[in-house]
């Protein structure tokens, strides 16, 4: 299995990576600016699920064949952009029902939804997936057998870490959203705010990345 040597390695490579602002940070922060404490807390187990599938599939040996091919990338990419701009708008269009259940206005939204939301995010989101194929193996100790098994810890501990600071942001961007919740207006600007960081994100993750 992995020596205890390669683990912390990777475990510090992971918090420098996670902690760095990206698709899945900016995410959660927009759901929490939009609709509170419970939807963005649903959304990180989501996008932690969706982002453990892309490790399994790694794992498998899918994350070389959509690493080397162009268009297999790009439609993954497009894909994640796209659901990410349909979340923004849809948060834009409802955001002046944000006043109405102040205290936390994700509650009255369908778990299972939002969970599924969030797993769409993390599962479509390429630079992870560029991430596990490119540096995951890295770390791996070919010498020690069970190459799939050690991936699949390696991948767990990137997701645990980023289980917990992704939960961190979603709760400090929750709290900054309860002072707006004072005034229905602020709390509108707030949930059009949430919805344009989605938008701006898709359209960043749509531009970015690869084009080979």
């Amino acid at each position: 299995m992995v020596s205890f040597d390669r683990l912390v390695a990777f475990a510090l490579v992971s918090l420098v990576l996670v902690v760095i602002p990206g698709p899945s940070v900016l995410f959660v922060i927009g759901r929490a600016l939009a609709h509170g404490r419970r939807v963005a807390l649903t959304s990180v187990a989501g996008n932690t699920l969706g982002s453990y599938v892309l490790v399994v599939a790694v794992a498998l040996g899918v994350g070389p064949v959509v690493e080397r091919s162009a268009l297999l990338f790009a439609a993954l990419k497009l894909a994640g952009a796209a659901y990410l701009v349909y979340l923004g708008v849809k948060a834009l269009r409802h955001r002046g029902n944000l006043a109405m259940t102040p205290g936390d206005a994700g509650a009255a939204r369908g778990a299972l939804r939002t969970l599924g939301e969030g797993f769409v995010v993390g599962v479509s989101n390429p630079k992870t997936m560029v991430f596990y194929a490119a540096v995951l193996p890295q770390f791996v100790d070919r010498a020690a057998g069970h190459v799939t098994l050690q991936m699949l810890l390696l991948g767990l501990v990137f997701n645990a870490i980023a289980l917990v600071s992704d939960s961190t942001m979603g709760l400090a961007a929750a709290a900054a959203r309860s002072w707006f919740a004072r005034s229905p207006r602020r709390l509108s600007l707030v949930g059009g705010a949430g919805g344009l960081a989605m938008i701006g994100l898709g359209v960043t993750v749509a531009a970015t990345g690869r084009t080979d």
